[in-house]
C-alpha cells in the first residue's frame, strides 16, 4: 500500500484508550505503509533517512557523562553495536553526553554510510568542563575526530529556552550553514526546552531539523499539556522540517509501566507528524521491549 502526499495512513482504532494511529510515518512523502519498528523513513526534507526508532545516548546526560557511559566502556559499545544488529540506524550524541568516543569504538568497522549520527554542540554555560565556548565549526571538528568520521549528518544548537534564540545564535547558526554548504555536516537544527523556543524553531527558515520533547502526560515537556507542543509539531512538520520525538518514555518515568509506555508509543505515532522517535535505552531488554510495542502498535493500524 503507498501514500500519497496528501493522506495520513489509514486510521486504525488501537491500544487503550481507543487512540487512533493515523500512521507512524510522514505524510509528506511517498512510503509504503510498514510494521517494523526499524524501517527507514525519511527525517522532513533534510535528505537523510532514519530509522523509526531511534537511539539516544543522553540518558541523564552532564559534563560528558550519561548513564550510558557510566556503564563502562565494554557494556556500552556492546549496547550500542546490539542496537545497531537489531536494525536501528539513527544515533543522538550530544558534547555533554561524552559518548562520542563509544560510538566510534562500537562502530568502527561499519560502512560509514550505515547509520545516521547527530550530536549537539552547547552554548550555554555550565554542563561543560570548560568555561570556553568555541565558535561551531571548532567544535564540530573535535566531534568528527571523537566520533572517528568525516562528517556528521545532523548537528543541534542544544537545549534552547530563550525564545529569541534565532536572533542571539546568528554567528553560530551562520557557521553551521556554512559548513552544510562544505558537507561537513548534512543538515542542521536546534533542541527545545521551552515552548517559546520550539515556535521559535517552527518559524525559522533555517532549521532543518528540531528535537522536541512528546508524550500523552506531559512529562518533560515544554508545556504539560501535550496537545499545546503537537499544534507546534504539526506546524514544524508541516513545514517541510524533521521531527525527532524524545521523552517518549517520560524520561525514564515509564520504564516500569507497560500501560504508560504502550499509551505512549500509540499517542506519539498517532499525530502523524513525528518522523522518528528516540530512546535512551540502558539495557538489551529496553530496546527489545520498546521495539515489540512499536511494532505492535504499528500492526494494529494496518489490522
Amino acid at each position: 500500500m503507498s501514500l500519497n502526499r496528501r493522506d495520513f495512513l489509514t486510521s486504525t482504532l488501537a491500544g487503550a484508550g481507543g487512540l487512533m494511529l493515523t500512521g507512524a510515518l510522514s505524510a509528506a512523502t511517498d512510503v509504503a505503509a510498514s510494521t517494523d519498528p526499524f524501517q527507514l523513513v525519511p527525517l522532513g526534507h533534510t535528505g537523510l533517512k532514519v530509522s523509526l526508532v531511534g537511539m539516544g545516548t543522553g540518558m541523564r546526560g552532564w559534563n560528558r557523562q550519561s548513564n550510558l557511559t557510566r556503564l563502562g566502556k565494554d557494556k556500552c559499545e556492546a549496547l550500542l553495536r546490539y542496537a545497531f544488529d537489531k536494525g536501528i540506524r539513527l544515533f543522538d550524541c550530544a558534547d555533554i553526553y561524552g559518548t562520542h568516543p563509544y560510538v566510534a569504538e562500537a562502530f568502527k568497522t561499519l560502512p560509514r554510510e550505515k547509520y545516521v549520527l547527530t550530536s549537539k554542540v552547547w552554548v550555554r554555560a555550565g554542563a561543560l568542563p570548560e568555561k570556553e565556548r568555541p565558535d561551531a565549526d571548532v567544535v564540530i571538528d573535535r566531534f568528527r575526530k571523537e566520533l572517528a568520521t568525516d562528517y556528521l549528518d545532523l548537528v543541534l544548537i542544544h537545549c534552547m529556552e530563550d525564545a529569541q534564540w534565532c536572533d542571539n545564535q546568528k554567528r553560530q547558526m551562520d557557521i553551521l550553514e556554512n559548513l552544510k554548504a562544505k558537507g561537513v555536516i548534512k543538515a542542521h537544527g536546534v533542541s527545545c526546552h521551552t515552548l517559546g523556543a520550539l515556535r521559535a524553531a517552527a518559524a525559522s527558515p533555517w532549521v532543518d531539523s528540531v528535537h522536541t520533547r512528546i508524550n500523552p502526560y506531559g512529562d518533560s515537556m515544554d508545556d504539560k499539556d501535550p496537545a499545546v507542543v503537537a499544534a507546534v509539531i504539526k506546524d514544524i512538520h508541516a513545514a517541510g522540517k524533521g521531527v525527532v520525538g524524545m521523552k517518549i518514555v517520560g524520561e525514564g518515568r515509564y520504564r516500569n509501566d507497560p500501560d504508560k509506555r504502550d499509551h505512549s508509543i500509540q499517542y506519539v505515532l498517532g499525530l502523524g507528524t513525528v518522523d522518528t522517535m528516540i530512546v535512551g535505552f540502558e539495557k538489551a531488554e529496553e530496546i527489545d521491549d520498546f521495539t515489540m510495542r512499536v511494532q505492535a502498535a504499528l500492526k494494529s493500524r494496518s489490522a
